[in-house]
């Protein structure tokens, strides 16, 4: 009967097709499948079953997680940031709560149910009609049995019951064939609609997929206002930061810690032998960095300690994610520092400083002025303007490519020195305009306390060094007050009655650059004075002094007094620096 025989098992119980047959052992393995799929999806769930949105919404624990940043927020207060976020944030976690918890009751019901169904409802009921089947089939198969053992009796009484057990036999048979039309119909049902079971699992994969979307949208749409919030926020750290955001966030046109730095030392560290050379101690410095960091005013404590400021100082520099002087900028003031003709190299060096960006420039004038008013006080502090740029040259400019220290320093220290030395010799070519140091105006004028005439004046290392405003009072009597003390000091300015030291010769612009291109150029002295400095007279006592304050503590000296004698493949050494340098400051 091809696929309509009853396909015979075993047992003798299945009267099915080998199409239906094939159906049924599925059937188990879909249900167990789909019971597993149905248990782990329900552990992914956060909230209860059976639930509403609502409901769901409170007991989730990103609900909690909400309520616990809100409640720290209101503990913090507005005047934190950490609370100020925490609000937001916290906002934000309620509403991807929210969406989470319509996200589950979704799953429930066009997941969760319709799996559950399949699993515990559509296939049992399938499983349970197969066994009805297999009973009646062998009840079938007894009255069968039992007819046919009286048709072949020859007992009188069985052969008068043989119709009654003909009745039962084609009852049975009727039987079996309802049920197995059913189970077939069932089977075929099942068969038909697997697609659509399967579609469950895309559905669930749809039903996250857009979930996701909108839990994005949601964070995407305060993010913006979060973000904008903590930019704006002012205390952030300064070290490490890129000069242009630190002062785009702060409004301020110099850098905190150098304009802090700067005002410090003007008033407590101008004549404090080897500034920036002696190394502060790092518990000190760590706590200096700390606060300007977070922007505090409280700064007292630090002025009796300027090597501590001045450590800060080149810590700030070192740790800028670009030098002062600029990568870009790089192989022209390397390239201007090549140039053998004196005053064709200073024209070179004063354009590239043009070319620096506005911010830049203005913190590296800031700079300058205050080192050249430092090496003004070089008999006292011992720092001249080449044993500053020693110090300080690699702070303010170095190759973006990374290399070792002992490559850094044959590379680029000599010729960074050299560049640092003549600026600071000729600051006031340079920037020619007067500076208020006390440009963000937050530092008070400092005032001497008052002196009676004869009375010795206070030792610098023992004084009570305060910072800017904090001491009172007014210099009286007949003695003027000393050049570094803070009525000297009261404007934060540059000495202006103080002119730039230079030799009264001035020689002409290079040819090609009188053109008004540049700043006139700053004398050089007669051209005997310029031979005798370049043949190495005056060297000597400048590379002494400079051995005497730096043997044993700087390594980059070493590189830079290498060579006594000029060369023109080596235009930026010391001798040729030296012609720039006035008398009183190379000794």
């Amino acid at each position: 009967m091809g696929t309509n025989v009853f396909w015979k098992n075993t047992d003798k119980t299945s009267c099915l097709c080998q199409t239906l047959w094939l159906i049924e052992r599925r059937l188990e393995v879909v249900r167990l499948v789909s019971h597993n799929a149905h248990k782990k999806l329900v552990s992914c769930l956060q909230g209860h079953l059976g639930m509403d949105v609502e409901k769901r919404h409170k007991k989730l624990p990103l609900t909690g997680l909400s309520q616990a940043m809100q409640d720290g927020a209101g503990q913090l207060g507005d005047e934190s940031l950490t609370g100020k976020m925490l609000e937001l944030c916290g906002e934000a976690e309620s509403k991807l709560a929210f969406e989470q918890s319509q996200h589950e009751v979704q799953l429930e019901r066009d997941i969760l149910e319709p799996i559950n169904q399949l699993a515990e409802v559509d296939i049992p009921n399938l499983l349970k009609l197969r066994k009805q089947l297999a009973k009646l089939v062998l009840d079938y198969d007894s009255a069968r049995a039992r007819y046919i053992q009286a048709t072949k009796s020859q007992n009188l009484a069985v052969a008068a019951k043989l119709d009654s057990l003909k009745d039962e036999m084609d009852e049975a048979l009727n039987k079996v064939e309802i049920c197995k039309d059913q189970l077939s119909a069932e089977m075929y049902n099942f068969s038909s609609k697997e697609a659509d079971y399967a579609q469950v699992y895309v559905m669930l994969l749809e039903a996250q997929a857009e979930y996701h979307k909108r839990s994005l949208a949601s964070i995407e749409s305060v993010l913006p206002s979060i973000r904008s919030q903590q930019d704006s926020w002012a205390e952030k750290p300064s070290f490490g930061t890129a000069l242009e955001d630190h002062l785009k966030r702060s409004g301020r046109e110099i850098a905190l810690p150098i304009e802090a730095c700067v005002m410090m030392l003007l008033e407590t560290g101008m004549k404090e032998e080897g500034l920036f050379r002696i190394a502060a101690g790092a518990s000190k410095l760590k706590k200096l960095k700390a606060a300007l960091d977070c922007s505090t005013a409280q700064l007292e404590e630090f002025y009796s300690d300027p090597h501590a400021v001045a450590g800060a100082l080149k810590s700030y520099l070192r740790e800028l994610p670009e030098p002062l002087m600029t990568f870009q900028l790089y192989d022209e003031w390397i390239h201007a520092s090549n140039i053998s003709d004196v005053d064709k190299r200073l024209q070179a060096l004063w354009t590239t400083c043009e070319h620096l960006p506005k911010s830049n420039k203005a913190n590296f004038r800031y700079l300058i002025k205050f080192l050249a008013k430092l090496a003004h006080e070089s008999e006292a502090n011992k720092m001249t303007p080449s044993n500053i740029a020693i110090i300080l040259g690699p702070n303010l400019l170095w190759a973006k490519a990374e290399g070792s220290l002992a490559e850094m320093a044959a590379t680029t220290s000599v010729h960074v020195v050299s560049i640092i030395e003549l600026v600071i010799q000729h600051a006031d070519w340079f920037f020619p305009d007067d500076l208020d140091f006390n440009v963000s105006d937050i530092f008070t004028a400092p005032v001497l306390a008052t002196i009676s005439p004869g009375t010795p004046e206070p030792d610098t290392g023992s004084i009570d060094r305060r910072r800017p405003g904090s001491q009172s009072g007014s210099s009286e009597g007949g003695e003027s007050p000393r050049r570094d003390s803070p009525a000297v000091r009261r404007t934060g300015t540059i000495n202006r009655k103080q002119p730039h030291s230079s030799p009264a010769f001035q020689p002409p612009l290079p040819p090609g650059e009188s053109g008004g291109e540049g700043p006139e150029l700053p004398s050089l002295g007669s051209e005997a004075d310029q031979a005798s400095l370049l043949s190495g007279q005056g060297l000597q006592k400048q590379q002494d002094n400079a051995d005497e304050l730096f043997t044993g503590h700087h390594f980059f000296h070493i590189l830079f007094f290498v060579s006594k004698a000029p060369s023109p493949h080596t235009a930026p050494r010391v001798p040729v620096m030296a012609a720039h340098c006035s008398p009183r400051v190379i000794g």
